[in-house]
């Protein structure tokens, strides 16, 4: 790995104007990615659509899921002959909306029963509504002082497209005269994706901006004894602007998840900023700065880049998981710190050499510690001579972690990782309250004679089942059968011919729904609000009772759409997050091994491991749950404590080959990079705290773990790693001693 860095250090000492110019033009370029990258929103974040229960979802959804949107109308009488008659204009319109398929209110059933006339009297409309059955009347209008509109768009609709559906209904809203005393407020699953897609691209500037601040503030208070004490910043702000730049050119949407690595990659990035700009200051305390610039890229441009390839190894661990916003959390990690690794690598090199890079105070043979310098030095002595009741403390309290990890509650409910307070959401849960969940519970039925009679009597079969043993939760049911009974008098046809004959008669807009050709159908379950645990225990009992009232043969039924999804979505973290984990100590100890090819490289797995085990016992303490998120967080406390970790290793094996007694080398090592480490752990703390401010619960509570993830990572690296140090030591030493004494010829 030297012949790269010393001709990198060549290029900058001899060409720096030339490595300016390359590096505005990369810049450039990511400027101009930057204006590429959207925002991703809805299930594609969720779902794997290359698996099974992917490919069938996505079925279903481009067969027969339609975004729906409800038009909450708030009046005082729900059911008056204005409002009735301002529900049927407004209905004309929306039917005239792009991309809509189907509007429906109580006005339709008071006209359906009327002649299709709107009545003209109040006594007419009471006397049409005892005639509709209280179910149905109570869907459409679940109390006197609301009723609501609801808007079905074409099914399979690109993002895009229903996002410009969801515009022109809210413009055709805005601009229509309501009644006095009325108001049309537009909710359900197209405004909340929308409001979302809105509400996390201004989440993520301002979470870059308060990272930003915070770093700023830090490195002003701490970074102050090396001259350009700000330079960190601006590396950092270029690092991030390619991070963005590489995302767009390569069309990674930000998703959540996404939002939270950001903070991640501004903390990763000061660190290596610090780490090079503490070593060119050292450096040019002693010689000239050519001499400096070339130390520095030789010596800690290696150190970094295996720490920054461990800490890709340790995000890389996360592409284990089928859950596709996890799997951009480690892509968008991976090329961010690739990106601040390298800006750091030549920027600040080349910054220096520009300006003539003067250190701070006078220039000196030796640079005497500070205060905190030899705190660290005399600390990690004490505690490399008695390493073993620190580790076994250390190993105690992990234990306990790992104990207590199967125990913390996971959390899959997409309604509680946004900003409470968000209008959609407020509107949804409104409309929850009254008339239960605003999401079905679809059975997907698909297979060769899925319109057949005996398909048909099995699904009023398994209905009735369902409500019978399920009325507590399930509501109601719609089905292609239910239709079919309707239009046939109230019974189901007697003959195969019989059947066929109904189904061609009906009207494909009352249809299509509900059956698609010859080979798909659905079941649709109304219900109650749920709590996730609750769906999920549903979600298992229907899939246990499809496989005791079987379909007919040749015909598949399973439960599908978000119902099915966000249950699954607990057995997925609960299943992978261990897993991950496991994954990445594996490829960091095959990373450390590769590298350093002896016993030492094992180190930096003892303070990382017993991180990961503290951070369940904070979880724990602090009731913070299993998110799509949080379940980075092994992964990512990995990643972040072999970046400490394996910086002090890299120093100690430096100091090492300098000097023959290991704690003199412990001592040295700690002392030279021990500050540097602080600041940039202090300044990653800044950085991941900024993700507690943020108005989204989930990323808030990401925030908070990650602040205490990188706190015990910085306590890892300079309290820990000591120990850790000492005993691989003690365990190389005797097996050089026992190499040399099979190697000694025999006299």
């Amino acid at each position: 790995m030297r012949s790269p860095f010393t001709l990198l250090a060549r290029i900058v000492n001899g060409y720096p104007k030339v490595v300016v110019g390359l590096l505005l033009v990369v810049l450039l370029a990511s400027f101009y990615g930057m204006t590429m990258i959207s925002m991703e929103t809805g299930t594609d974040g969720y779902l794997d659509r290359s698996t099974t229960f992917g490919q069938n979802n996505h079925e279903y959804t481009s067969t027969f899921s339609s975004d729906a949107m409800i038009l909450l109308v708030e009046t005082d009488d729900s059911t008056g002959i204005e409002q009735l008659q301002f529900l049927n204009s407004l209905e004309e319109d929306l039917r005239q909306q792009q991309n809509v398929k189907s509007v429906a209110s109580i006005a339709d059933l008071i006209k359906q029963a009327n002649g299709g006339n709107v009545p003209t009297s109040a006594a007419e409309v009471t006397a049409i509504k005892g005639s509709i059955p209280k179910s149905l009347l109570d869907r459409y209008v679940p109390s006197n002082t609301f009723t609501m509109v609801q808007v079905s768009l074409d099914a399979g609709l690109s993002t895009d497209k229903s996002t410009a559906a969801l515009n022109n209904i809210q413009s055709l809203v805005s601009s229509t005269d309501v009644p006095p005393g009325t108001t049309v407020s537009v909710t359900g699953s197209s405004a909340f994706q929308k409001q979302m897609a809105a509400e996390m691209g201004t989440s993520t500037g301002t979470l870059i901006g308060v990272a930003m601040l915070l770093m700023i503030v830090v490195m002003g208070l701490l970074f102050g004894y090396v001259s350009h004490r700000f330079l960190p910043v601006l590396i950092v702000a270029v690092g991030l602007v390619m991070t963005f730049g590489i995302m767009g050119l390569i069309g990674l949407k930000i998703s959540m998840a996404a939002i939270g690595a950001f903070p991640i990659l501004i903390g990763l990035g000061i660190d290596y900023a610090i780490q090079f700009q503490s070593r060119l200051e050292e450096e040019s305390r002693k010689g000239t700065l050519v001499e400096a610039i070339r130390h520095t890229i030789e010596n800690t441009g290696p150190a970094v880049f295996y720490a920054m390839f461990a800490t890709a190894m340790g995000f890389a661990a996360l592409f284990l998981s089928p859950i596709p916003m996890l799997q951009g959390f480690a892509i968008v990690s991976i090329v961010g710190i690739a990106s601040c690794y390298a800006v750091s690598l030549i920027g600040i090199p080349v910054f220096a050499r520009l300006v003539n890079y003067r250190p701070k105070g006078i220039h000196a043979e030796v640079h005497e510690a500070t205060g905190y310098d030899r705190f660290l030095g005399t600390l990690s002595v004490r505690i490399a001579k008695n390493p073993l009741p620190l580790l076994a403390v250390v190993g105690l309290v992990a234990l306990v972690g790992v104990a207590l990890d199967p125990s913390i509650p996971i959390s899959t409910d997409e309604k509680t990782f946004v900003p409470q307070d968000m209008p959609a959401l407020v509107l949804m849960e409104k409309v929850s309250r009254t008339m239960g969940s605003t999401s079905p519970v679809p059975i997907f039925v698909k297979g060769d004679g899925a319109d057949s009679l005996e398909s048909m009597n099995w699904m009023i079969e398994f209905e009735d089942y369902a409500l019978e043993h399920h009325g507590d939760r399930l509501t109601g049911a719609t089905s292609i059968a239910d239709l079919v009974v309707q239009y046939n008098g109230g019974t189901m046809p007697a003959t195969e011919a019989e059947l066929q004959a109904v189904l061609s008669a009906m009207p494909e807009a009352a249809k299509s729904p509900y059956l698609s050709g010859h080979g798909t159908a659905q079941i649709q379950f109304s219900s109650t609000r749920m709590e996730m645990p609750v769906q999920a225990d549903l979600k298992a009992q229907l899939e246990d009772e499809l496989a005791f009232i079987n379909p007919p043969p040749g015909i598949v039924a399973q439960p599908t759409g978000s119902f099915t999804l966000f249950t699954k979505l607990i057995g997925d973290i609960a299943e992978n997050k261990d897993k991950m984990t496991v994954l990445g100590f594996v490829l960091v100890l095959a990373v450390l091994l590769l590298i350093y090819r002896k016993i030492d490289a094992g180190a930096p797995l003892i303070p990382i491991v017993a991180v990961v085990g503290w951070n369940a016992v904070a979880m724990t303490l602090l009731g913070i749950d299993y998110t799509p998120l949080t379940a980075t967080l092994g992964a990512m406390t990995i990643g972040v404590a072999a970046e400490y970790t394996i910086l002090v290793l890299e120093r100690f094996l430096e100091e090492r080959e300098r000097y023959d007694d290991v704690y003199v080398a412990i001592e040295h090592s700690v002392q030279k990079i021990g500050r540097a480490i602080t600041v940039s752990g202090l300044a990653t703390i800044a950085a991941f705290s900024a993700l507690c401010v943020s108005n989204f619960p989930m990323i808030s509570n990401f925030g908070i773990t990650t602040v205490i993830a990188v706190g015990f990572s910085l306590i890892g690296a300079i309290v820990v790693m000591p120990a850790a140090l000492v005993l691989v030591d003690r365990v190389q030493t005797r097996i050089e001693h026992r190499r040399d004494a099979g190697a000694r010829p025999v006299t």
